[in-house]
């Protein structure tokens, strides 16, 4: 079954470059993102991985940890590491999984239905749908996925933007409008009263009966 927003996140154990992963154990307490790419040594993952190792500064100012998969080996990915460093200028000091067995592809739905993946001479186009992002909660709860075509390259700043508006938005009645970015004014729930907001949140700017503005609370 597909994995979808407010499912617990499914556990898995695995090998990765830092050593033996139980997933749910690792994630602990705070946010984390899950990223996922068809091979090693390929063009676009390489420009991805890197732009990941060079935000590693972000990901740490908000409690959030960041992992890797490939359905590469261990050594693969060592050896990837030293291209991604010379791509990005930054060392990937996050795990990346061994997902050669494609026990977390498919436990996180990653591939089509009717799959067909050789287990000699396997190309990046067998695995083509291995291309998902995954932010999960201090609960172990999928909040947002995201999933790209082969061609297209991720956006981290935007996967950094979606971060900050999943913290921003967690468990307090505030949702946010198109293009929202860290500092402007949050929406707030319809579930809220306009008096109770009012009261709660300071002056509301009210554009519409259901769209109201308010400063997300320091």
């Amino acid at each position: 079954m597909a994995v979808r927003i407010n499912d617990i996140a499914p556990d898995f154990t695995a090998e990765s470059t830092a050593g033996t992963i139980r997933f749910h154990d690792w994630l602990g307490d705070g946010y984390a993102i899950l990223f996922s790419h068809p091979r090693d040594f390929t063009p676009v993952c390489t420009t991805e991985f890197g732009a990941v190792a060079q935000l590693i500064p972000e990901w740490q100012k908000r409690n959030t940890k960041v992992i890797g998969v490939s359905v590469d080996s261990v050594s693969d990915h060592e050896k990837w590491k030293r291209d991604i460093e010379t791509v990005g200028g930054a060392q990937p000091d996050f795990p990346i999984i061994d997902d050669s067995d494609l026990t977390v592809a498919k436990a996180y739905d990653m591939l089509p239905a009717d799959y067909y993946l050789p287990t000699e001479g396997r190309t990046p186009a067998h695995s083509a749908t291995v291309r998902t992002v995954y932010i999960i909660g201090p609960d172990k709860k999928v909040r947002l996925t995201l999933t790209y075509p082969m061609s297209v390259g991720r956006n981290f700043a935007e996967i950094l933007r979606a971060l900050d508006a999943v913290q921003a938005t967690d468990g307090v009645p505030f949702a946010t409008p198109a293009n929202w970015q860290p500092g402007q004014d949050v929406i707030v729930a319809t579930s809220v009263p306009t008096d109770q907001a009012e009261e709660k949140f300071g002056p509301l700017d009210i554009k519409l009966p259901y769209l109201r503005y308010a400063k997300r609370p320091a």
